[in-house]
């Protein structure tokens, strides 16, 4: 299940890349990515999951993170580093069966897999500042 997990956030960070930073629209990019891959189905359902959510919730996603972050913009980031961040607010706050510490740390992978060398550390900053503002207050 680990590795279906894994392969899930890859295909969905691709998706939500190819909406944010290509423009296409959610349906189409979905689609378009699911038709294309050779992932089982399994693999297929959950990136779908993982894409519907962090889409439905990305403007209060946004917002959360555009306050921890106030010296570097959402607009600023790379949109690899920005759908990582998404992807991540969006398991630690929806996906109980995700502990918080293993969504940060596939967060971090994906940065290390597909962002920069120093993509990495600022996810796992940011990521750690989310926890201590938003989820250990709301009691998570």
């Amino acid at each position: 299940m680990q590795k279906t997990k894994r392969s899930a956030r890859e295909l969905a960070l691709n998706i939500l890349y190819q909406i944010d930073g290509a423009g296409l629209p959610p349906d189409e990019a979905l689609r378009v990515a699911l038709e294309q891959s050779v992932l089982d189905q399994a693999v297929k359902e959950h990136a779908q999951l993982l894409v519907r959510g962090t889409i439905e919730r990305v403007k209060e996603i946004d917002r959360r993170l555009a306050r921890l972050s106030p010296d570097w913009p959402l607009e600023r980031q790379a949109a690899v580093d920005r759908n990582i961040l998404r992807l991540a607010v969006y398991e630690i706050d929806n996906m109980d069966s995700v502990p918080n510490v293993v969504a940060i740390n596939e967060a971090i992978e994906l940065a290390k897999k597909f962002s920069t060398a120093e993509s990495g550390r600022f996810i796992n900053g940011v990521l750690g500042a989310y926890l201590r503002q938003f989820v250990e207050v709301d009691g998570g």
